[in-house]
C-alpha cells in the first residue's frame, strides 16, 4: 500500500507534501497552459489545415465545453471513488490526447483530440481544490490555495510566450507534443505521492450528471448554429431540449442528498451575484481572448510570434494585480472592487477595439496592461467572496459552481467569437472586443449591486463564517 494514504486531516509529512504539490501544480500548468497556446496559434492552426477561421474556434471551443460539461460531474465522482483516482485518470487521458493533437492532421480529427483533452483537463481541474485540502496541513491551507493561484496565474502569463518559441522553431503539434513528457513526469510522481482520500458513501447521480451535459452541451451547440446559420428549427429545438434539461436537472437537485448542483448555495444573494458576475466577466474576457489573435493578425500583419509577445502583457497584469486585489478586500468591500476591476477591463477592451490604423507596440501593450490589471482586480475578490459565502462543510460544492461559472462563460465567449466571425468575417473581430466591452460593463454592474442591503447582509455572512473558520483552526 502507498505510503499517500492518509488517515488524518492534517495534510502529507515532508518531503512527500513537496512531491504532491508539484504533481498538483504540473496538471494545473498544462491544463490552464494548453488554452492559452491554442488561442494564440489559432491563425496558423487554421490556415494549415486549410480551415475557415469560424470552424477553427472549435479547437478551443470544444476543449472549453468538454470541460464544462464535465467538471460537476466528475468533482461529484471524487467524492464517490476518491480524489486521487479522478486526478490521474484526467492526466492520463490528457496526456494520450495531446498525442492525437500532435498527430492531427485534418480539423476534424484535431478537434475531437481537443475535446477527449478537455475531458482529462475536467478531471485535473475537478478535484484539484480538494486534493490541496488533503495535501497542506490545516495551518498552511491558505497558503496552498494561494500557491495554486500563483501557478495559474503563471501558467497563463507564459503561456503566449511559450506558443511564440515553439511557433518560432517549430510548427504547431509541438504546441500539444510539449504535454507528453510533462504528463508522464506528473503520472509517476503523482501514482507515488498523491493522498489517498476518504470515499464517499452515496452513489454517483448518473441522470443529473446527464441531464447536467445536456444541458450545458446542447445550450452552446444552440449559439454555434446561429452563428453558422443553420436552420431555425435545428437551433430552436437545441435550445428547447437545453431549457427542458435544465428543468429537470433543478428539480432532480431538490430531491437528491448530495446533489451535484448545490442549490442551496445559489439561493445566497451574494454568492448568486458573485456567479453571475463571473460568468458574465469571463465571457468578456474570452471573447477577446479568441478573437485578439486573428485581430492582430488580419487588421495589423502580425506574425505568431508578435502576437504571443504583444498579448503576455495582460495575463502579466493579472499575476500583479490578484495579490495586490487579496490585500485590498480585507479592507473594501468585493462589490466595489470588483465593480471598479471590470470598467477598467472594459475601457482595456474598448481602447483595444480603437486602435489607430497603425499602431506601435506600446499603443498594444498599454492597452492590454489595462484590460489584465482590471480583471486581476476583480477576480481575487469575487473567487474570495464566493467561497466565503459558502458555510464550511459546502465549500467544495462552493469551488465546484466557481469553476464551472469560469468555464461555462468562457465557452459562451467562444462559441460568440464564432458566431461573430461566421455573420461577419470582415469585421468580426472587432465586433467581438465591443460584445466583450458590453459584458464586462454588466459584470459590473452585477457586482455594484452587492454593495446594496442584501450584499450587506451576504458580507455579514462571509465575516461570521471566516471567523467561525478561523476559531476552528
Amino acid at each position: 500500500m502507498s505510503t499517500a494514504i492518509i488517515e488524518h486531516a492534517d495534510g502529507l509529512p515532508l518531503p512527500q507534501r513537496n512531491w504532491a504539490i508539484l504533481t498538483i501544480a504540473l496538471g494545473l500548468i498544462m491544463a490552464v497552459m494548453d488554452g492559452a497556446i491554442a488561442n494564440v496559434a489559432l491563425p496558423t492552426i487554421a490556415r494549415d489545415l486549410d480551415a475557415s477561421p469560424a470552424f477553427s474556434i472549435w479547437i478551443v471551443n470544444g476543449y472549453q465545453l468538454a470541460i464544462t460539461i464535465s467538471l460537476l460531474p466528475l468533482a461529484s465522482l471524487g467524492e464517490i471513488i476518491g480524489y486521487r483516482r479522478v486526478y490521474l485518470a484526467g492526466l492520463l487521458l490528457f496526456t494520450l490526447a495531446s498525442l492525437f493533437c500532435a498527430l492531427s492532421h485534418t480539423l476534424l480529427l484535431l478537434t475531437v483530440a481537443r475535446i477527449v483533452q478537455g475531458f482529462g483537463a475536467a478531471g485535473i481541474m475537478s478535484v484539484n481544490s480538494a486534493l490541496v485540502r488533503y495535501t497542506y496541513p490545516r495551518a498552511l491551507l491558505a497558503r496552498g490555495i494561494g500557491f495554486n493561484a500563483v501557478v495559474v496565474a503563471f501558467s497563463a502569463a507564459v503561456g503566449p510566450t511559450v506558443a511564440s518559441a515553439i511557433l518560432a522553431v517549430g510548427t504547431w503539434p509541438y504546441l500539444f507534443a510539449i504535454n507528453i513528457p510533462l504528463g508522464i513526469g506528473a503520472l509517476a510522481l503523482g501514482w507515488r505521492f498523491l493522498a489517498h482520500t476518504p470515499r464517499g458513501s452515496h452513489t454517483f447521480d448518473w441522470q443529473s450528471a446527464v441531464l447536467s451535459a445536456v444541458t450545458f452541451g446542447l445550450g452552446i451547440a444552440a449559439i454555434d448554429s446561429v452563428g453558422h446559420g443553420e436552420s431555425l428549427l435545428i437551433c430552436l429545438s437545441e435550445f428547447g431540449i437545453a431549457a427542458v434539461a435544465c428543468l429537470l436537472l433543478v428539480r432532480r437537485q431538490t430531491e437528491v442528498s448530495s446533489p451535484l448542483l448545490p442549490l442551496d448555495l445559489l439561493r445566497i444573494p451574494i454568492f448568486a451575484l458573485s456567479v453571475c458576475t463571473s460568468v458574465a466577466s469571463f465571457c468578456a474576457q474570452m471573447l477577446a481572448f479568441v478573437a485578439m489573435p486573428f485581430y492582430l493578425e488580419t487588421r495589423f500583419g502580425y506574425s505568431a510570434v508578435q502576437m504571443g509577445l504583444l498579448i503576455t502583457p495582460w495575463p502579466i497584469a493579472i499575476a500583479f494585480a490578484a495579490p495586490l486585489a487579496g490585500r485590498l478586500v480585507e479592507r473594501y468591500s468585493a462589490g466595489l472592487l470588483g465593480g471598479i476591476g471590470l470598467i477598467l477591463f472594459a475601457a482595456g477592451l474598448g481602447t483595444l477595439a480603437l486602435l489607430p490604423d497603425h499602431p506601435s507596440a506600446t499603443d498594444i501593450v498599454w492597452r492590454m496592461a489595462l484590460s489584465g490589471a482590471g480583471f486581476g482586480l476583480f477576480q481575487t475578490p469575487n473567487n474570495r467572496t464566493m467561497i466565503a459565502a459558502a458555510p464550511r462543510e459546502r465549500s467544495g460544492g462552493a469551488g465546484g459552481v466557481l469553476g464551472t461559472a469560469r468555464l461555462l462563460g468562457q465557452t459562451l465567449g467562444a462559441s460568440l467569437v464564432a458566431l461573430l466571425l461566421a455573420r461577419y468575417p470582415a469585421e468580426g473581430t472587432q465586433i467581438s472586443l465591443v460584445v466583450g466591452v458590453g459584458f464586462a460593463l454588466f459584470g459590473a454592474a452585477l457586482s455594484m449591486l452587492r454593495l446594496s442591503s442584501a450584499g450587506a447582509r451576504g458580507a455579514e455572512t462571509i465575516r461570521v463564517h471566516e471567523a467561525q473558520r478561523l476559531k476552528g483552526e
